[in-house]
């Protein structure tokens, strides 16, 4: 049974930045594309980033381009999410996921981590 826990959320000031991690225990993950969604109160789950297995293919919500990178340590079984020149709708709580293709949609990961809550102050 795999398991995935994020950690590096928090509380900054509009034009700061945050460092997310998600590690992987439990199983292997090896061959999986891993991506970062998010969910504001009241709305839907939202695309963020993701990466595949290599790390060779990287894509991002128009929203954060420019601003956040995602990235991954496979010998360390982690994914992380650097964002930088936050903004208050950055605010939400950020999942990391595993599926088996990079361009897979919200529904079709096979794991998902608890969330971590990212919250920016204007």
């Amino acid at each position: 049974q795999g398991q995935l826990v994020e950690s590096g959320g928090g509380l900054v000031q509009a034009g700061g930045s945050l460092s997310l991690s998600c590690a992987a225990s439990g199983r292997t993950f090896r061959g999986y594309a891993m991506g970062w969604f998010r969910q504001a109160p009241g709305k839907e789950h939202e695309f963020v980033a993701t990466i595949d297995w290599s790390g060779g293919s990287l894509y991002y919500a128009d929203s954060v381009k420019g601003r956040f990178t995602i990235s991954r340590d496979n010998a360390k079984n982690t994914v992380y999410l650097q964002m930088n020149r936050l903004k208050p709708e950055d605010t939400a709580v950020y999942y990391c996921g595993a599926a088996r293709t990079v361009l897979a949609g919200f529904r079709e990961y096979d794991y998902w981590g608890q969330g971590t809550q990212v919250t920016v102050s204007s």
